[in-house]
């Protein structure tokens, strides 16, 4: 009897410990770092995203399912949350990211016809 509940409050621990690494979108931009920058390359897995200290690779596979806008278009101008790791390469890279917002829309209007 002793291993069975032993077995069923490990198994109670474990989920526990899932449930903990859901990040609310608003705990994620009150308390993770980020950068801010323009969208220059879009691609199926990531995009490239420019500012003042450089480029940047950032993967789009988010942590916080409300955490990324569609559809991400050259141009925007976004911010990224992410674990505070960049890979010192070039471009650099962010892989780890938890949340990508707008800030600034690309003009949708540069190439639409009168």
């Amino acid at each position: 009897m002793k291993k069975y509940l032993l077995i069923i409050l490990s198994v109670i621990c474990v989920l526990g410990m899932f449930g903990c690494n859901n990040k609310s979108l608003n705990y994620i931009i009150s308390n993770e770092p980020s950068i801010t920058g323009n969208i220059k390359e879009v691609s199926e897995n990531s995009v490239l995203i420019e500012n003042e200290s450089g480029e940047y690779v950032v993967l789009l596979d988010v942590e916080n399912s409300d955490g990324i806008y569609s559809p991400i278009l050259v141009d925007d101008t976004v911010t990224v949350y992410y674990d505070g790791n960049i890979a010192e390469s070039y471009p650099m890279q962010i892989n780890r990211v938890y949340a990508v917002l707008l800030i600034e829309p690309a003009d949708r209007t540069v190439n639409e016809q009168p």
